[in-house]
């Protein structure tokens, strides 16, 4: 019986980048699958404070060259991998010139939060799952991590259902603290607007703060995960109300288990 794959698209992922909760469970939980028989892939934003050679990062050309259009500007999408040789995990690196080139990884040196982020991570999104399919390789869960991901469960389901390689894909959003004050643009709406996504899809991030950037995940999941202990009690309870399959809070000791088990169960519905 072919072994289940598992995708992480990760904000973070720590070994690269400072200790975070987000970046912990980003770099432990893939080993923790990858050991109880699953197989997996890694991405995360490839940010400009990641040091390529310390980490050893090299561009892989035969998935590199593509270019994603975001409000009608060309971007090129570059990817890089590198491996974690203790975990035995490679990790995937979403990079572009204008949006990942900078030494910060969402705000500037004063803490202002970046007016591209929305375009980061319309861009991040797309680039996993084109990168994805030009890898030949199906998912049998997406599981998303931090609001960089958030868009990446609309597009999975609006743009990329049909494609084979997602036909049986089933996506995870997990919820965490992880916060940006300041919502992005009014024209956000315009931006994600792609093939297969329309207006009323979106309806929810019109207003395009934390909490519905965060709410157009959870609506195009199937099934949501709280990644933090004290969440946003309005997000958990948005969360529930759809009565998509929940998974509550596990700690460092049980949550690769649990996740493994959520999976499982996810897999076969």
């Amino acid at each position: 019986m072919e072994r289940p794959k598992v995708l992480y698209v990760c904000q973070e992922i720590a070994t690269y980048l400072p200790d975070s909760e987000i970046g912990l469970i980003s770099r432990n939980l893939p080993q923790g699958i990858q050991e109880r028989g699953k197989e997996i892939r890694s991405f995360m934003p490839r940010y400009g404070c990641i040091n390529e050679r310390r980490n050893q990062l090299h561009e892989v050309i035969r998935l590199s060259g593509l270019n994603i259009i975001i409000d009608d500007t060309d971007h090129p999408l570059i990817i890089k991998v590198a491996s974690l040789q203790q975990a035995r995990m490679q990790v995937y690196f979403i990079d572009n010139e204008d949006y990942f080139q900078r030494k910060q990884l969402l705000v500037n040196e004063d803490g202002t939060e970046f007016e591209d982020n929305d375009e980061r991570m319309i861009f991040f999104a797309r680039g996993v799952l084109e990168t994805v399919k030009k890898l030949r390789w199906s998912p049998s869960i997406v599981h998303c991590h931090g609001w960089m991901s958030a868009i990446l469960p609309l597009y999975l389901k609006k743009t990329f259902y049909e494609d084979p390689i997602y036909k049986k894909s089933k996506v995870i959003y997990s919820l965490y603290n992880s916060t940006f004050k300041k919502p992005f643009s009014s024209r956000f709406v315009d931006k994600v607007l792609f093939n297969g996504v329309n207006a009323p899809d979106v309806e929810v991030v019109k207003d395009a703060s934390w909490l519905n950037i965060n709410k157009l995940a959870i609506n195009f999941s199937d099934a949501v995960i709280a990644g933090s202990e004290d969440l946003d009690p309005e997000l958990v309870e948005y969360a529930k109300s759809t009565g998509k399959p929940f998974l509550e809070y596990h700690p460092e000791e049980t949550y690769v288990d649990a996740y493994s088990e959520f999976y499982n169960k996810l897999i076969h519905q």
